[in-house]
């Protein structure tokens, strides 16, 4: 059995590592990360051109199922996926940890875009810690708000006029969040809705301040494609 994981996330090197090596394993990153954390089996990196691309991988690497690992925003990939799946006939899964939960003392600000965010932060703070990663700053060039941007690779142009970048990767701990936003005097948090425990603590640290937080909702898997929520999930779809 070959099994071609679209990956990138830790849930994806997860299933690698439980499906490696008694099932044939290739897990595909894109590549946008410099220095990234490579799973277990083959990998390859790269995009595979679009749906056409897609479908000629896997008809001619004999893929027998594909698994959609990859981050709960990787939208365009996961349409190709599905899309591929079903010109190929092959049976595709999307894995999807949970998404985030409000809890009493939360403030968010729940929106659907990097633009909708960018328009929500006047009146709710000047001081912006921004944590949607590197893609898609050009939504905040032109806000007048001070941001402290982190993402795992240094971000390129457009971006905020006045930032500060921050180059790290998670897990994070809750401490150490705590002391970013009293150290950056931090009065408001952008995210967006991963999921997960890497990245959480941030959110506790913010309702602990009483800082309110901007959330991007992820946009929804494709029509009539198959979700698992954990990694067990995964390897007894395959396994079955």
């Amino acid at each position: 059995m070959h099994i071609l994981v679209l990956g990138g996330t830790a849930e994806a090197r997860a299933l690698a590592a439980a499906l490696h090596p008694e099932v044939r394993v290739t897990s595909s990153l894109a590549g946008r990360v410099a220095s990234p954390r490579l799973p277990a089996g083959t990998v390859r990196i790269g995009g595979f051109g679009g749906v056409e691309g897609l479908v000629d991988w896997v008809r001619a690497h004999q893929v027998d199922a594909v698994i959609d690992a990859t981050h709960p925003f990787a939208e365009r990939i996961s349409f190709n996926a599905a899309r591929a799946a079903a010109t190929t006939h092959v049976p595709l899964l999307a894995l999807r940890r949970p998404g985030w939960v409000p809890v009493e003392g939360d403030d968010w600000h729940p929106v659907d875009s990097l633009g909708e965010a960018a328009r929500a932060l006047d009146g709710l703070g000047e001081r912006v810690f921004l944590t949607t990663g590197r893609m898609g700053l050009a939504a905040f060039a032109d806000c007048p708000q001070w941001f402290l941007v982190r993402s795992v690779d240094a971000p390129e142009a457009p971006m905020p006029a006045r930032a500060e970048v921050l180059l790290d990767r998670g897990p994070f701990t809750l401490d150490g969040e705590r002391g970013l936003l009293r150290a950056h005097r931090v009065d408001v948090l952008v995210t967006k809705d991963s999921g997960g425990a890497a990245t959480a603590p941030k959110l506790r640290a913010a309702r602990e301040a009483g800082i309110p937080v901007v959330v991007v909702r992820r946009p929804p898997v494709p029509e009539g494609v198959r979700v698992a929520a954990t990694v067990e999930e995964a390897a007894a779809w395959v396994h079955g």
